[in-house]
């Protein structure tokens, strides 16, 4: 590690000049927490990206820009007069000794991870209940609702799973899912196009029930299944091409068929 000024006060002290009203750039002047949060959310999912691929130079770039859109919410917000980013910091480290008890106080140490997330899970329900000022407060209180639909949806079974809203086993979810496809196919069959994405939702909806009650992520679940998606699409593509032809020339038999070619290929190849 290099010997230099301290990277997070620089880093402070750049953005605060980018931000400056009379000499910053004009782009960053005229942004707002509404205007950046797009590109927050963007950052975290290329943070994911570079993870997913096992690019570990990719991860360093994304995390910074990540870090960037945090530095650039806590300039705005100093600026407003409502906190900068020391106070975001401090808030995170007295937040985390707060929720590790068995690691900076005197609770018993937790065994294994799994026991540690219900007691993580347990400490930030105490958290929310302190917080709310009203008679109505919910245990699905604080879920974002711009989190990706499928991350949401799996938190909020989660939390109302957490007071006994739940299954215990994915098997009663699955069956949840055949019900959910049969009223699929009988809204197909009304021709109501309000009807079947309720249903198309409900049906997601009772997916995600499955995957989490499984112990699967559903969002990375998906993003996986439309990766292999795009490597055997891009297989066949590239099959047509050899012999001189586009997708568009040739009939869906004769594409399904160079599919089940590719995933043949695929799953003969050795882990």
């Amino acid at each position: 590690m290099s010997a230099g000024p301290d990277p997070v006060a620089r880093l402070l002290v750049i953005m605060a000049r980018l931000r400056d009203h009379q000499t910053g750039c004009p782009w960053d002047v005229a942004q707002d927490f509404a205007s950046i949060a797009p590109y927050t959310i963007e950052e975290a999912y290329e943070v994911a990206d570079a993870i997913d691929r096992g690019d570990m130079s990719a991860l360093r770039e994304d995390l910074g820009d990540l870090l960037f859109q945090v530095v650039f919410h806590a300039q705005m917000a100093a600026e407003a007069g409502q906190f900068d980013f020391a106070t975001v910091a401090h808030g995170l480290a007295d937040k985390m000794i707060a929720r590790h008890p068995h690691v900076f106080g005197d609770a018993v140490q937790r065994t294994d991870a799994q026991a540690q997330t219900r007691a993580w899970e347990t400490q930030k329900a105490h958290e929310r209940a302190t917080k709310a000022r009203s008679t109505l407060s919910s245990a699905l209180d604080d879920v974002p609702l711009n989190l990706p639909a499928l991350a949401r949806a799996q938190k909020i079974q989660r939390r109302a799973g957490r007071v006994g809203f739940d299954w215990r086993a994915p098997g009663p979810a699955l069956e949840k899912v055949d019900e959910e496809i049969a009223e699929v196919r009988q809204a197909l069959a009304s021709t109501s196009p309000e009807a079947v994405a309720e249903e198309i939702g409900d049906l997601l909806f009772a997916v995600v029930n499955v995957a989490r009650l499984a112990e699967i992520d559903a969002e990375t679940a998906l993003r996986a299944a439309t990766l292999k998606f795009d490597r055997r699409f891009r297989a066949v593509e590239a099959t047509l091409a050899a012999a001189g032809r586009k997708p568009e020339d040739a009939t869906l038999a004769e594409m399904d068929a160079i599919w089940d070619a590719v995933k043949a290929a695929e799953r003969r190849k050795p882990a």
